[in-house]
């Protein structure tokens, strides 16, 4: 059976194949969200508004009428809270000029492999771009909104090394996220490089070992893999002056329609053009799942 036109093999380079893995490598986001696929372009799915289900008239944590039931009383009633939501597929969509003819019999073959990770590069960036957006709220000039989302912010930038406190920030965006029900042990923490480099120099400079078991361990490989029960993930996608912490497969969901996929455009005589497209959308499930660092540092 003939090859599709996604499967062709350039100078023996199956590139749809080729793309998948470059896509593999260029994910930042999407590694952290569960992903799942749709059959529909338009999706309606709900948020989880609610952390601990609690009666209505409680007015401390001794006061619940859950734990104040009398005796041959019927149970209160309490129920979750979801918000419907609908979303909509997004199309990530790039090709290649025109690569002649000459050049594909002429030229080595990292020219058309260089092409199609490229390509993918700049297909997985958006898609990446997109998961982080939805996951800090932001309005339409990709600025983080917080309304739904828990939010720390932030009152001395980590660049104030003689104020800053890093350590109570984390903390407090961590007690955010329990307090609605979820276990911050083991979340993400998402930097730019910006802001990763204003808390090693506090963590190293300021500090030292002035946090335990920190100045003996504080740099693996030149990056914190851990700091507080949080695995530290640095991003150029994410927003200067700002920060995340989310519950990785809890807090979001990508909805795949069509996974990378890349093909050719033959003009017999003329030359090649590559194609690379996905189709998929961002849901933000369990807002309180995520916790967005404001003022992080100055923009």
């Amino acid at each position: 059976m003939a090859d599709t036109s996604g499967m062709l093999d350039i100078r023996g380079i199956n590139i749809d194949k080729a793309a998948k893995g470059f896509a593999d490598e260029e994910s930042i986001f999407k590694k952290y969200v569960t992903n799942s696929t749709t059959n529909a372009w338009e999706i309606r799915w709900y948020q989880k508004t609610s952390g601990f289900l609690d009666s209505t008239d409680t007015t401390g944590i001794t006061a619940s009428a859950i734990q104040n039931t009398s005796f041959s009383s019927r149970p209160v009633v309490v129920e979750q809270s979801w918000t419907r939501k609908t979303s909509y597929i997004k199309k990530f969509f790039v090709e290649s000029p025109w690569i002649s003819d000459e050049d594909m019999q002429g030229s080595d073959i990292d020219i058309i492999g260089t092409n199609i990770r490229d390509l993918v590069r700049a297909v997985a960036n958006q898609v990446d771009i997109r998961i982080w957006n939805v996951m800090v709220e932001a309005n339409t000039a990709g600025v983080p909104t917080p309304v739904t989302i828990n939010n720390v912010a932030i009152v001395n930038e980590w660049d104030d090394y003689s104020n800053a406190t890093p350590i109570a920030d984390l903390m407090q965006a961590k007690a955010y996220i329990r307090s609605y029900g979820y276990n911050p042990e083991g979340a993400v923490l998402f930097l730019n490089s910006n802001e990763h480099m204003y808390l090693m120099n506090w963590l190293i400079s300021t500090k030292g070992s002035s946090i335990p078991a920190f100045a003996s361990e504080r740099i693996k490989d030149g990056v914190v893999m851990e700091i507080l029960g949080l695995r530290l993930i640095i991003s150029q996608n994410v927003t200067v002056d700002y920060g995340c912490i989310w519950v990785p497969q809890r807090a979001g969901t990508w909805k795949s329609f069509k996974q990378i996929t890349a093909g050719k455009i033959v003009d017999l005589g003329i030359g090649t053009k590559i194609r690379v497209w996905e189709e998929g959308e961002c849901l933000l499930t369990d807002s309180r799942a995520v916790c967005l660092l404001s003022n992080v540092g100055p923009t």
